[in-house]
């Protein structure tokens, strides 16, 4: 059964049961109460009515409560024993606060006050008799501003959580194409510019570096269609490889296709790591290469690769010519980022002289290394 199936269901069993539990109690209030007048056909019928006014609350709120308020003070007006049939008038004064705005329901249910006070005037009562009337109202009343007030709240947040996943997602894509495509251009540029430079003097030299530009942009056209395939749902199962340490050597191969050598250090035996780790790793090389591409002109860096029983250590170190005119962009606080998210830390800067190096350590749960 649907939703809305079984909120239908609801209502229409809450004004069966009430009218069942009205008639069911009526002779038995009639004999206590001799004092007020016998119910009859005219009691019966305007219990009826209040009552099956409660079966269209959740669509018509207002009007629910108007019928259902209406009929109860003619019940009381004509003299009627009062029983159930008052829980009639109070579920329309909860509905109306539970599923309008605060100002609209405070009118409502205002008017309500005034209407089911109607009979203390035609009984001659004392003001005292506005004590339960109020109870009727103000007590659903309470309650169905409180249950408002509650739901708006858990929706608010979930929004809140729906919006912050979005942007968290939007964060890592836009992450993920940075360290892609940020990585294929910085190559292409340096070759396209050797290409320019070499173009009338050794034309050979152009042509090597065309060639170059050729393997780059397939190589970043190729991990950026890895990239989005792993986003996007594969009905098919065949994905491309996610980027991972193991693919290291392509990453050296086009750093130096791209004019800038790369001395390569392992240490201890290499592992599979955890996926998120893995992918973490590679983007942090790939991400402080690309920027001794385009930002370093000393066209050199050392990578050293360290694998120990509590995680790796990632170190890329690179001559720094011009020390202390460096601003952190995107691609490092990007770097942080990653490493943050899975407990590890991240430094960038000028360390021992002359050097500027980007040294990340990135924690591996013992347990899921070893499954690995």
């Amino acid at each position: 059964m649907s939703g809305q199936r079984r909120a239908v269901a609801g209502e229409v069993g809450l004004a069966v049961g009430l009218l069942v539990l009205c008639l069911a109690t009526l002779p038995v209030i009639a004999r206590v109460r001799t004092e007020d007048k016998a119910p009859d056909l005219a009691a019966v019928a305007l219990i009826v009515v209040a009552t099956a006014a409660l079966a269209f609350r959740r669509r018509w709120p207002v009007a629910t409560l108007v019928v259902a308020t209406v009929a109860t003070s003619a019940y009381l007006v004509l003299g009627y024993p009062p029983g159930p049939v008052l829980v009639s008038a109070a579920v329309g004064v909860y509905s109306v606060a539970r599923r309008l705005s605060m100002a609209v329901a405070a009118v409502a249910a205002g008017g309500a006050l005034v209407v089911l006070s109607a009979h203390i005037v035609t009984d001659n009562a004392t003001i005292a008799g506005l004590i339960p009337a109020t109870a009727w109202v103000a007590i659903p009343f309470t309650v169905g501003v409180a249950r408002r007030m509650v739901q708006e709240a858990v929706a608010r947040e979930r929004a809140e959580a729906e919006r912050r996943l979005v942007d968290a997602e939007r964060l890592r894509l836009a992450q993920e194409v940075h360290d892609v495509v940020g990585h294929g251009l910085a190559a292409i540029q340096m070759q396209a510019d050797i290409a320019l430079h070499m173009q009338q003097t050794k034309p050979g030299q152009a042509h090597v570096a065309l060639a170059a530009i050729s393997r780059a942009s397939s190589d970043a056209l190729a991990e950026l269609r890895a990239t989005l395939a792993a986003i996007t749902p594969d009905v098919s199962g065949d994905r491309a490889p996610t980027p991972g340490l193991a693919r290291v050597d392509d990453l050296r191969r086009r750093v130096e296709d791209a004019g800038v050598t790369v001395d390569l250090a392992v240490q201890g035996p290499p592992r599979t790591l955890p996926a998120a780790a893995d992918l973490a790793a590679y983007r942090i090389l790939q991400e402080s290469l690309t920027n001794v591409v385009k930002h370093s002109p000393h066209p050199m860096a050392t990578v050293e690769i360290a694998y120990r029983a509590e995680g790796v250590t990632l170190t890329v170190a690179n001559q720094d010519l011009d020390a202390g005119s460096h601003v952190e962009g995107f691609g490092i606080a990007g770097m942080r980022r990653r490493v943050a998210h899975l407990g590890g830390t991240l430094t960038a800067g000028t360390g021992r002289a002359g050097v500027f190096e980007v040294r990340a350590e990135i924690p591996t749960p013992a347990d899921v290394a070893e499954e690995s």
